[in-house]
């Protein structure tokens, strides 16, 4: 059984910095390319942050420069770093994993970014 599971989220103010992990069991986590994703109330999901299986990292330019993904294949995690986040960074924020055909979803955690 697939699972991924995200961790991390919580309430912080604006400026800080939270970090989420995304945990996955039932893959062979090197081999797949590994995303976060975002959704606000309101609007559709989008790409925050990709790295491949060869850790090739992309981001979305709302993101660069504040954001880091990373992942320890060791520990079938995936990570990502929000430094100086703000309030339009609010949303709950999802791990997914694609290889192929093959396209698995964590169940999300909340990020609240707010004074």
């Amino acid at each position: 059984q697939v699972q991924l599971v995200e961790s991390g989220g919580g309430l912080v103010q604006p400026g800080g910095s939270l970090r989420l992990s995304c945990a996955a069991s039932g893959i062979i986590f090197s081999i797949y390319q590994m995303d976060w994703y975002r959704q606000a109330p309101g609007k559709q999901r989008e790409l925050v942050a990709r790295i491949t299986s060869g850790g090739s990292t992309n981001y979305a330019d709302s993101v660069k420069g504040r954001f880091t993904i990373s992942r320890d294949n060791g520990k079938n995690t995936v990570y990502l770093q929000m430094n100086s986040l703000k309030p339009e960074d609010t949303a709950v924020y999802y791990c997914n994993g694609l290889l192929g055909v093959y396209n698995y979803w964590g169940q999300g955690t909340q990020v609240t970014v707010s004074s």
